[in-house]
């Protein structure tokens, strides 16, 4: 029986983060269920609150005489499912956010949006009192009257909308309404759902480009291996997560289609997450071709509207496929079967809000919980060491794609050495190895991408006189020179002119490191003036459908050379394309960062993948000034298991993931003086714990820190971390635990002297 309530209060404070017993009232208990949304007196003046109710119970370990009743339902809030309850509760114990937090977390969408409703107009009269009617209007000179009934009458067998008469027939509101309390006319309103996929296909209007041949696609031998594994797998009632590794144009997208095709087959529903909504669009089409509206897509430039719509679609049972990024994986299915995971390796699959969940441990975890469980497919060609860890030790089922489907070869990859360009007396943006190939590309039509691992114009600008660099007043960086003579803060978005003069010194002698991708136009523009260019950064795409418009006009052939952020070579299918180039590959490589290694290499080798996927072969150029580095040489020859081993080696050496687990201790301040302070006493705190648990283990964990974060000032708030490593996760947590406990007060303190302090476990991102 649901006679209490165990009930999690919507406030993310660490005061009231446990659930709080109310009583259900009578006329509630069959209504209400565990993820409901309801409102409740709260706190001693009984404020009226929302909370969403976790579980029930028949008895209460408190004073039932002093319980207090649920007042009702919430109006307008969604509930959470009961299966993403459960998820919340993993998310909470595992990446140490409130419980509120996870909810909202896994319930993207709080309120209920109105629903978009079509209105059409039918007659109620037969067709001879009708057209009676019509007469009888005419001779007493109501035209309007008679325009409507003559239309009705035309057009007897369908209803005609209410906006077609309104507008066509130059009809007024009143007019309408008259008629309908007559009885002469039916007025009727039907909801309908908006449908973001319909509308991108209409939007961009390249139905060759978005819907292909419908045709299927012969299968490797690879490919059928794989589709007929993981569905004997599940029809045998045996769930796993499987990784495939598989090469660039080796065909992995046609493995999701077919098994996302077998899976609806089986009256299941799949999620396929992609990382970032630049991805979204050609997978889309190739799902849209056959799933046409029981396929949908989650991301965030749909509007609240939108996104309410297709989660009621998916609740319903009236969607089988969600296509997205992170938050498409809180679809509420009611029978979800498969969770696809493309580009496995991507750090955008880390989340930066609270809870820090990744995405393929929130996914298995997921997978688990549904009823009667699901599969996982990861799938990469250059997947994270996480992944790949797990599978070389038989966590996951490792499937390899070794070939192209095109049946082509690998683009040949050559690197420049950017240090001879320079002895050389080049100082372009392009080798002369490059300039070369991009003339060549441009006689004979091809397309050519080039992509840079900085938007923008410049990485700073400084004088050359005395060396001032301009800063961002709020935050520790320095500001980036864009078009217009704006300098900007990428941190913050603080502008401002950029001076005429040093502020420092007077000089006018100020020059900025020009390496942006507008830069790198800029330079097409001027060293190949006959070629197309395209430009796809943060800044070319902020308007909704901005992705869209430029794959499709590069898809067309509207452009010769597509520049962009790395964003440009992810994922997409381009068969003119024969010329790719890193410009700046050290870029990514010299950073803070115990990743810059593995996400260089992958970088180049998913850059490399868009070359030569046609009829033509591909080169790509890799543009360095560190051209024996490790991750650059496998890269050049596609060797993902010399660089794992090598990398590997390195993260034993130094305990980084996957072989031990990191936990990032954060800590945020508006005085210097006290987060100095504050980081210190957590490394004290830390170390007193340990020395208690690990007096004389050589299984110690391992403590760095505190120090000031990489960008130690944003938005005037100052920042520090301190990091601990060890093997074994549950000690990290309960180190977790036991410093929230101890700093509780100073954490919940407010105004000059607070604290706020933050925990992720194995960031994708130091801080």
């Amino acid at each position: 029986m649901k006679k209490y309530a165990n009930i999690i209060i919507d406030i993310a404070h660490s005061k009231v983060d446990h659930p709080f017993s109310y009583a259900v009232p009578k006329e509630l208990r069959d209504v209400l269920e565990i993820g409901s949304c309801v409102e409740v007196p709260f706190g001693k003046g009984d404020a009226v609150r929302n909370g969403y109710i976790i579980s029930f119970s028949e008895e209460t370990e408190y004073d039932a005489s002093r319980i207090k009743e649920i007042r009702g339902r919430a109006e307008g809030e969604l509930p959470v499912e009961a299966t993403y309850v459960r998820l919340a509760a993993w998310m909470r114990r595992e990446y140490g956010s409130t419980m509120i937090q996870a909810l909202r977390c896994v319930l993207p969408l709080h309120q209920r949006k109105k629903g978009l409703k079509h209105k059409y107009l039918s007659l109620r009269f037969t067709e001879e009192e009708a057209r009676s009617f019509a007469n009888k209007c005419i001779e007493k000179g109501h035209f309007a009257r008679a325009r409507i009934l003559n239309a009705l009458l035309d057009h007897r067998e369908v209803r005609l909308p209410y906006t077609f008469v309104t507008q066509k027939l130059n009809v007024s509101a009143s007019v309408i309404r008259g008629l309908v309390n007559l009885g002469v006319i039916l007025l009727e309103e039907e909801g309908v759902y908006r449908d973001p996929v319909a509308d991108a296909v209409q939007r961009v209007g390249g139905e060759a480009f978005c819907k292909p041949s419908q045709e299927e696609l012969p299968l490797s031998s690879e490919q059928s291996l794989i589709i007929k594994k993981v569905l004997q797998d599940y029809d045998e009632k045996v769930r796993k997560t499987y990784l495939i590794h598989g090469i660039t144009g080796s065909g992995k997208t046609e493995v999701y289609f077919r098994l996302t095709k077998e899976m609806v087959k089986r009256g299941k529903a799949v999620i396929l997450l992609i990382p970032e909504i630049a991805l979204t669009f050609q997978t889309l089409m190739r799902f849209y071709q056959f799933f046409d509206n029981r396929v949908s897509v989650m991301n965030s430039s749909l509007s609240p509207g939108e996104k309410y719509d297709q989660f009621e679609r998916a609740r319903r049972g009236e969607v089988d496929v969600m296509i997205g990024p992170r938050s498409a994986l809180f679809t509420p299915f009611p029978n979800l079967g498969l969770i696809i995971m493309d580009e496995e390796h991507e750090p955008t699959y880390k989340s930066e809000g609270m809870p820090k969940y990744h995405t393929r441990e929130a996914a298995v975890a997921l997978a688990g919980l549904v009823e009667g469980g699901a599969s996982v497919v990861l799938g990469s060609a250059t997947p994270s060491l996480e992944a790949y860890d797990r599978a070389v030790r038989g966590e996951y089922h490792l499937f390899k794609m070794t070939r192209r489907l095109t049946g082509g070869t690998l683009p040949g990859v050559v690197i420049s050495d950017m240090r001879r360009e320079l002895k050389k007396g080049n100082r372009t943006p392009f080798s002369s190895y490059l300039s070369e190939q991009i003339l060549d590309r441009l006689s004979k039509k091809e397309q050519i991408m080039l992509f840079m691992n900085r938007r923008g114009l410049a990485g700073f600008v400084s004088c050359r006189q005395c060396g001032y660099v301009f800063k961002c007043p709020h935050c520790d960086v320095s500001l980036s020179e864009h078009i217009g003579g704006r300098l900007v803060c990428h941190y913050c978005g603080y502008e401002q002119r950029t001076p005429s003069v040093c502020p420092s010194c007077g000089s006018r002698y100020l020059s900025a490191f020009r390496a942006g991708t507008q830069q790198i136009e800029r330079a097409c523009q001027k060293m190949f003036p006959q070629a197309r260019v395209l430009r796809m950064d943060a800044d070319t795409t902020r308007t909704k459908n901005s992705y869209e418009k430029i794959l499709c006009a590069f898809a067309n052939f509207e452009a010769d050379i597509l520049v962009g952020t790395q964003m440009i070579v992810k994922g997409h299918d381009f068969p003119r394309v024969t010329l790719v180039s890193a410009l700046a590959a050290d870029l990514s490589l010299n950073v803070g960062d115990f990743h810059a290694a593995e996400r260089t290499f992958q970088l180049l080798t998913q850059a490399s993948g868009r070359a030569g996927r046609g009829s033509q072969p591909g080169t790509m150029v890799i543009q360095t000034y560190q051209p024996d580095h490790y991750a650059i040489l496998a890269s050049q020859k596609q060797d993902y298991e010399a660089f794992f081993t090598e990398e590997m080696e390195y993260r034993r050496i130094m305990m980084y993931p996957p072989v031990a687990h990191l936990l990032q201790i954060r800590i945020f301040t508006h005085q210097e003086e006290v987060g100095v302070s504050f980081a210190a006493k957590v490394r004290t705190t830390i170390e007193q714990r340990l020395q208690i648990l690990y007096n004389h283990s050589n299984d110690r964990p391992v403590v760095i820190g505190p120090a000031y974060a990489s960008v130690s000032r944003v938005n005037d708030i100052y920042r520090m971390v301190v990091y601990v490593k060890h093997t074994q996760k549950e000690l990290l947590f309960a180190l977790r635990d036991s410093l929230e406990e101890k700093y509780k007060m100073q954490l919940e303190q407010t105004g000059e002297n607070q604290v706020m302090m933050q925990f992720d476990l194995d960031p994708v991102h130091l801080f």
